[in-house]
């Protein structure tokens, strides 16, 4: 039995149900310690959505630093997979397909594997490639979370105008990838 999925309203008006923690966006004003504590951050947002929590942002923490530090050593080896993977295509097809091929690998990939690694927080768990079943497995919804993804993230650019934008852009940015991952990862 699935559980309840995530709404559009909700996942729009998370970032407001704790005004206060959209002013943590500001620490990315403070370079390589601020970026690292976004970075943890991030990841414990991302871990309150897999429990089911949408309530509101949690308090940013000193702790976050150390998770962000070692979340983007660790994230390292699939970049340079990724980079290999670009290379690869971009010699066996002519650019424009290649850029094609590895942007459709991604969009069904890369959502899928990135929740997951910032729920096991372990290098191996971004190259847990049997995790792409369930995005077959659950085509139809997994299309309509890109949707909503998509739709969401228009909204908080329109939304830059009036500042809210930036941060909510940041701070729900995979909240359907991650409603999904919830939902359908057994």
């Amino acid at each position: 039995m699935k559980q309840n999925e995530l709404s559009f309203k909700e996942a729009f008006l998370f970032p407001f149900n704790r005004l206060k923690g959209m002013l943590n966006i500001l620490w990315i004003l403070l370079p390589i310690i601020g970026w690292f504590l976004l970075i943890g951050y991030y990841v414990k947002i991302i871990n309150q959505f897999l429990k089911g929590n949408f309530k509101k942002l949690p308090k940013l923490e000193s702790g976050d630093f150390k998770i962000g530090f070692f979340m983007f050593l660790k994230g390292i080896p699939f970049i340079i997979f990724l980079m290999l993977i670009v290379g690869i295509f971009n010699y066996l097809f002519e650019r424009n397909i290649a850029m094609i091929i590895v942007d459709l690998i991604l969009l069904f990939t890369f959502p899928i594997l990135s929740i997951n690694f910032i729920k096991k927080q372990t290098v191996s768990s971004f190259f847990e490639f049997n995790l792409i079943k369930f995005v077959f497995f659950n085509f139809f919804d997994y299309i309509i979370t890109i949707i909503k993804s998509i739709i969401l993230g228009i909204l908080w650019i329109f939304l830059i105008l009036f500042l809210v934008g930036i941060p909510g852009l940041q701070f729900t940015k995979n909240i359907f990838f991650a409603d999904f991952y919830r939902r359908n990862v057994k």
